[in-house]
């Protein structure tokens, strides 16, 4: 699955951040491709300014947790889910919950970070 680059007309700048650019906005949008490309930096400023890791865009109808794992970013998605993301939403588009995207993708350290935060009914 490919997913579309948001492009050049996403309302968050970068302009100084370590490499001497201040980032301003923040857009789930952003940080959502933000996710998919394993742009950490990105990812952690919109995390800052409050953007919700676990909503779902009616455009997308894809969580950012999901959308990470399926594009092969497992640090990310530990990430994400160090942040709070919730590992049993399910994602409308993929058609599938993190568990089942990060076992389709071969992450067994994702696929064992859920288990761990699944409550045991789920679990067992």
């Amino acid at each position: 699955m490919v997913r579309t680059p948001i492009g050049p007309g996403t309302a968050a700048t970068r302009q100084g951040t370590a490499e001497g650019v201040r980032m301003e906005g923040g857009n789930w949008k952003e940080m959502f491709q933000a996710a998919c490309d394993g742009d950490r930096d990105l990812v952690e400023f919109h995390v800052r300014t409050g953007v919700d890791i676990d909503y779902a865009h009616p455009e997308f109808e894809s969580t950012p947790l999901v959308a990470c794992i399926l594009a092969g970013q497992e640090d990310m998605a530990l990430y994400l889910l160090d942040q709070g993301a919730d590992p049993t939403l399910f994602s409308l588009f993929d058609g599938m919950t993190p568990i089942q995207a990060a076992s389709a993708m071969a992450m067994p350290a994702v696929v064992a970070r859920i288990q761990a935060e699944l409550p045991r009914e789920r679990n067992g």
